[in-house]
């Protein structure tokens, strides 16, 4: 991993890709229309100035969320901002690869088929289709959930046609033959990429490893064993099934007054397949603590420890949210990147992160590290970990986290990019509406103990899933800690 540059405490409700998944994720384009209106305006808009502050937090943007169903079952959210000449939507779906079956790769193949054709347009039509009325189309697939977006200029002129191409794109796809041979070579050409990858091939052990015989265990992409076996009646149903009405959830923000986001959702919900919601997939059983290693030829080791976490309505999020930020999960300062890097030089970074999904994801600890110190590292890693579940975090580190989150938080919803991401996890999660005031209230009013406790409740050394990927070599004594340590970090990680 390289070194994070975005703020260290976010929500993390964006963030729909998982450890351990492999998504295909088409980005929306930095020279459309839309992209260029947005740019233009920026230069209009008031930002606050540090005078202004005078210390104080950012003012965080106030969302009113309204919400509704459409009359085929999808679950509305909507913010109007007019502030922009655009709207964004994002459709999630209970579509991502825990809905795989037998057949993994089958969900992420069938998003990435979504756009390749329609009635009369290929796939480069449909894309010429979309920038010539200045709109963005995207879409991934990830452990969860399927998405697939649009943002589009809101005058008539523009909305209209693209919401037409649209609705087309994700209700009526044609599943052209030459596009998944085409699609499922990519893929296999990617398989075999991640054999030389040794922080892949740890992935994919550990997740297997942590979840067994449950959904979760596969990779998103599937393997070189199960892509070719997928045909297009597979794409067909599992399109039918998931991409129903009623499993979808549609997040819209813009310049659109409420009755035209309730036409914009009717549309699109009537372009899609009827059919209900899929039932929610089932928690996953605890997993024996295991070490295994890969050996592969490198000069550096990939650790990974990781032991079931929580899912995303427990109401402990907060509080471990918090916990993991002083632990592993920023940049410079955290406990295991003062122990590792600054202290020793044995890494270029260390990270640990909760994956809250719809069942327990992983709670993770992963970093790279000279192969000859790999055995001593694992154990420094393990051991500041023990120590923090005993001591928990001091106040100094709560407060320090506390103040940081105050001043990265209004970022949350500094874009109607950024917000139809947060009112999609929101809807998707069955999330309050109030969730962003309530997560920051609970965060705030965080004690040591409370965060302690949680950690502790959800978290143990005994239970660690631990894989390694490198070379069996002679094993160093670790250095000393001290404020300039002789050895540096190697760079950036291999791979």
């Amino acid at each position: 991993m390289s070194e994070r540059k975005t703020p260290r405490l976010l929500l993390g409700l964006i963030a729909v890709a998982v450890i351990g998944s492999a998504a295909l994720y088409l980005a929306p384009g930095d020279n459309s229309k839309a992209s260029e209106a947005l740019d233009n305006a920026k230069s209009s808009q008031k930002l606050q100035s540090l005078a202004e502050l005078d210390g104080k937090a950012p003012a965080s943007r106030k969302l009113d969320v309204q919400t509704w169903n459409t009359a085929e079952g999808a679950k509305v959210l909507f913010v109007e901002a007019r502030e922009l000449p655009m709207f964004d939507m994002r459709l999630i779906f209970s579509a991502g690869s825990s809905q795989d079956g037998n057949a993994p790769g089958l969900a992420l193949l069938t998003n990435a088929m979504l756009n390749e054709g329609v009635a009369g347009k290929d796939v480069g039509a449909i894309a010429q289709g979309f920038e010539g009325l200045g709109a963005d189309f995207g879409n991934g697939a990830y452990k969860d959930m399927a998405i697939v977006s649009l943002r589009s200029l809101s005058a008539a002129d523009k909305r209209e046609p693209a919401l037409k191409l649209f609705s087309e794109v994700i209700g009526k796809p044609t599943f052209p033959a030459d596009s998944l041979a085409r699609i499922k070579n990519q893929m296999l050409a990617g398989f075999e990429y991640q054999k030389q990858n040794p922080g892949k091939l740890a992935s994919l052990e550990l997740m297997k490893r942590l979840y067994g015989d449950h959904p979760y265990a596969h990779s998103s992409d599937g393997s070189a064993q199960s892509v070719p076996k997928i045909t297009l009646a597979q794409l067909r149903e599992f399109h039918a099934k998931a991409y129903a009405a009623g499993n979808a959830v549609i997040a819209l923000v813009g310049d659109l007054s409420r009755s035209e986001a309730e036409a914009i959702a009717s549309q699109v919900s009537a372009a899609l397949p009827k059919g209900p919601a899929l039932a929610k997939i089932a928690q996953p059983q605890e997993p024996k603590a295991s070490v295994g290693h890969i050996e592969f030829p490198s000069k550096q080791t990939t650790l990974m420890l990781a032991q079931l976490g929580i899912d995303r309505d427990d109401p402990d999020y907060a509080a471990l949210s918090m916990g993991n930020q002083i632990l592993g999960g920023g940049g410079f300062g955290t406990r295991l990147m003062s122990e590792v890097r600054e202290k020793r030089g044995l890494a270029y970074g260390v990270y640990s992160a909760f994956s809250p999904m719809q069942a327990r994801g992983p709670f993770m600890i992963n970093l790279q590290t000279r192969a000859e110190m790999s055995e001593g590292t694992l154990k420094l890693v393990q051991d500041v970990l023990a120590d923090y579940l005993k001591t928990g975090p001091t106040q100094k580190e709560l407060d320090d986290a506390k103040r940081e989150l105050a001043g990265s938080f209004p970022l949350s919803t500094a874009s109607n990019a950024d917000i139809v991401g947060q009112l999609g996890a929101m809807g998707f999660y069955n999330l309050p509406l109030s969730y962003l005031d309530d997560f920051m209230r609970q965060s705030q009013s965080l004690t040591v103990e409370q965060v302690r406790d949680a950690l502790n409740k959800h978290l143990s050394t005994d239970k660690m899933v631990i894989v390694s990927a490198g070379p069996t070599v002679p094993q160093k004594p670790l250095p000393a800690p001290s404020d300039k340590p002789a050895e540096q970090p190697l760079g950036v990680p291999e791979h």
